[in-house]
This record gives structure tokens, C-alpha cells and sequence, in this order.
């Protein structure tokens, strides 16, 4: 029972129509599933990553139309990374993000490693990290402008702000059984470095202790969760099994039709998600096909015309 790095992280968005043109169409990441909220169908769910749709490439969001802007602060989800191959690919996207007038920093290095801070046009909190010796060697979908030595490759490490570092890091460590690698400061602030088992920066979580911050309050351009792979389902319900038995309320066993999820939240409040890398995105449509058309779980299969009905038209 070893987690094998991020599956997904998930976040929350305003408006689904400019959400996708900035990250099919500034990031070059490619739409792999146009589906719903499983828990509110009259909003979409959009799923980018790699042509296939792998698991570890995975960023989506959640539309709620009438969500308010974030107020950053602690115990929430503070930023996430997206791997690039290089620091010529940082300097690459720089120029990029000068051009589609993005919001960014220079390029900096943190805890040794050169990346680029951004945001996306609702306020999300982003770094593109040089990743200079990579084993995977994959090439996403990008629109022709981007060179393929410079395409997003994946997920990279994900980090927390939380006022007490200590019960998030037992939760890493005893539960989940991630490994503590070291720690950096950023500014004031000391940063904790977990890594899960052979992972490298797609498995990292880094945990930054901010006493004096009040909490975050949830909004556009929030991240919403974690979620971290699983090969099995078999693997899944042992999780279940060992969150409860370690003394925390869960979601139980989950099916989300493209994968299984187990669902818990750590003592600082920010909520985990456990998930299979299978079935996966071509259950239901060609891997050329995907995202090009809305893509409906069984069970909601039956209400596509009121589920539609719902849905402002989005061209893919």
C-alpha cells in the first residue's frame, strides 16, 4: 500500500468558457473530459492533462457561477506546479505569459529548483517547475506554437499553508507514508518537504507553517483538493479501511465512472482524495475523441437531455 504521487488536483472556477481558453489555449493542456459536477449536475467539470488523459497530468475544475473571489490565508491548498522539462522551457513560457498578458514573477529558484510563480486569470496560484532530469518522456498535445521540448509534462509538487505543520505532517507520514525530505523558507515562513514513495516532484507536498495568517475563505481560484493515485481498487478499499481504522470520518469507497476515490480530511481541514488510475478517461469515448463532446456517467446517461438543458454551450 504505497501512493505513487499526485493523481489529480482539482479546483474551482467562475466561468467554464474562459477557464477553458486559458488552459487549452495559453498552457496548451488538452481538454480530455467535458463532463458535469457528479454532486451538482447543472455545472460543468473539466478535465485537462496529457493526450490520454494519464493519471498525474491531471488538473480540473469545478464551475459555480456565483462563487466569490478567495481570500488566501492558512489550512487551505495554496498553490500548485505543472512540470516542464527545463529551465530553457521557463524562459520559453516567460516570454509566453508577457505575451497573453498573464500574471507571473521571474524565474526564481526554490528549495533548489527553478520555477516560474503565475496565476490564471481568476487568481489561481501556479508554478511551472524545471525538471532537468526526467524519465518520462511523453509528449502532451499542444497547440503548434508550443514546441515540444517545452510542453507541460505533468503534475508537480502541491503546496499547503496551514498554521500547526505538525498534525499535517503526522498525517503524511504515519497515515499516508510519505517521507519527509527537508525543508526551505519562503520569506518568514519555513516550508516541510514530504515526498511519496520514489516519486519524485510529482509526488511532493510541501507544508508551510503560517501561525500569524487568518484562515483561508474558499472562492474562485481556490484548489478544492489533492488527490493521490492508487494502482488498485483492491488498493482503495485497504485505504478505507486503514483511514477509518486510524480514526477518521471518510467518504467510504466512491465510484466516479473514470476512477474509484476514497475521500478524507486531515486535522487542518484540507481535504484528500485517494484515487485509482483506472478505469480511466477512455471508458466512454476514442482517446482522439476525448473531451470533444460532453461525456455523461452511466447513471446520469438517462438524464443527458435535462442535464444538458442546464448547460451554457461550451465549443471544444
Amino acid at each position: 500500500m504505497k501512493l505513487r504521487g499526485q493523481h489529480h488536483i482539482s479546483s474551482l472556477t467562475k466561468d467554464a468558457k474562459k477557464n477553458l481558453a486559458f488552459y487549452r489555449n495559453v498552457l496548451g493542456m488538452k481538454l480530455v473530459k467535458k463532463t458535469v459536477n457528479q454532486d451538482n449536475t447543472s455545472f460543468y467539470h473539466l478535465f485537462y492533462a496529457d493526450e490520454q488523459g494519464t493519471p498525474g497530468t491531471e488538473v480540473t475544475f469545478f464551475e459555480i457561477p456565483n462563487l466569490a473571489q478567495k481570500h488566501d490565508g492558512t489550512n487551505t491548498i495554496n498553490e500548485i506546479s505543472l512540470r516542464v522539462s527545463s529551465v530553457a522551457a521557463l524562459s520559453f513560457w516567460k516570454t509566453r505569459f508577457e505575451r497573453y498578458q498573464v500574471t507571473h514573477n521571474e524565474v526564481q529558484t526554490m528549495n533548489d529548483t527553478a520555477v516560474l510563480p503565475f496565476q490564471d486569470p481568476e487568481g489561481h496560484k501556479m508554478l511551472l517547475v524545471a525538471e532537468s532530469d526526467l524519465d518520462d518522456k511523453r509528449e502532451p498535445s499542444s497547440p503548434e506554437e508550443i514546441p515540444n521540448d517545452y510542453n507541460i509534462l505533468g503534475l508537480g509538487p502541491v503546496r499547503l499553508k496551514v498554521q500547526y505543520v505538525e498534525p499535517t505532517s503526522d498525517v503524511l507520514t504515519d497515515v499516508l507514508g510519505f517521507t519527509k525530505k527537508g525543508e526551505y523558507k519562503n520569506g518568514e515562513h519555513r516550508v516541510f518537504v514530504f515526498e511519496a514513495d520514489r516519486a519524485g516532484l510529482s509526488g511532493q507536498v510541501h507544508v508551510e507553517e503560517d501561525k500569524t495568517s487568518p484562515k483561508a475563505r474558499e472562492g474562485r481560484g481556490s484548489v478544492h483538493h489533492v488527490a493521490f493515485r492508487v494502482e488498485t481498487e483492491e488498493e482503495l478499499q485497504q485505504w478505507v479501511k486503514r483511514i477509518e481504522d486510524e480514526g477518521f470520518q471518510t467518504s467510504g469507497f466512491v465510484d466516479r465512472y473514470y476512477f474509484r476515490s476514497l475521500y478524507f480530511r486531515e486535522p487542518n481541514g484540507i481535504l484528500y482524495e485517494l484515487a485509482t488510475d483506472g478505469p480511466g478517461f477512455a471508458i466512454d469515448e476514442p482517446v482522439d475523441q476525448l473531451g470533444k463532446s460532453l461525456s455523461l456517467p452511466d447513471f446520469l446517461e438517462p438524464n443527458r437531455k435535462e442535464i444538458e438543458a442546464k448547460l451554457q454551450p461550451l465549443q471544444t
